[in-house]
């Protein structure tokens, strides 16, 4: 006889799995806080220039607290990105961190690889102006 999914033993996988993801960002975030304070970025820097000019570590810390805390990442990485000047990144990182389901998907990692390929989109100002 097959049994069912035991969904406690379930629940504390993710439980873990979340406690270990905010260990990890925490640690990285004070292992690299020395190096992200003296982050130069461009002061009209598009979102792509933006996370050329960004450590790895930064979006792995970001990524991690988004799968740690779950929609409540979004003030947390609001913050830190403002405290380090980073703007232009905090609105992809709002958004993703509000959509259910994308917890596990490591995008703010996705769009800085993109970045370092060179990939380079137009910002939405742009989009609306050749549109008309």
């Amino acid at each position: 006889m097959a049994e069912g999914i035991d969904w406690t033993q379930v629940g504390w996988i993710i439980l873990g799995i979340m406690g270990l993801a905010l260990v990890l960002a925490l640690t990285l975030l004070a292992l690299t806080y020395r190096n992200l304070r003296h982050i130069q970025v461009p002061p009209n820097a598009d979102f792509f220039t933006t996370l050329r000019h960004i450590p790895f570590t930064l979006v792995v810390i970001l990524d991690l607290l988004d799968l740690a805390l779950d929609f409540l990442s979004a003030p947390v990485g609001w913050l830190i990105l403002s405290y380090f000047g980073l703007e232009r990144l905090r609105t992809l990182t709002v958004v993703e961190s509000l959509i259910p389901g994308t917890q596990f998907i490591p995008t703010l990692t996705g769009a800085w690889l993109l970045a370092k390929a060179g990939v380079r989109l137009p910002e939405p100002t742009q989009l609306r102006r050749n549109s008309s």
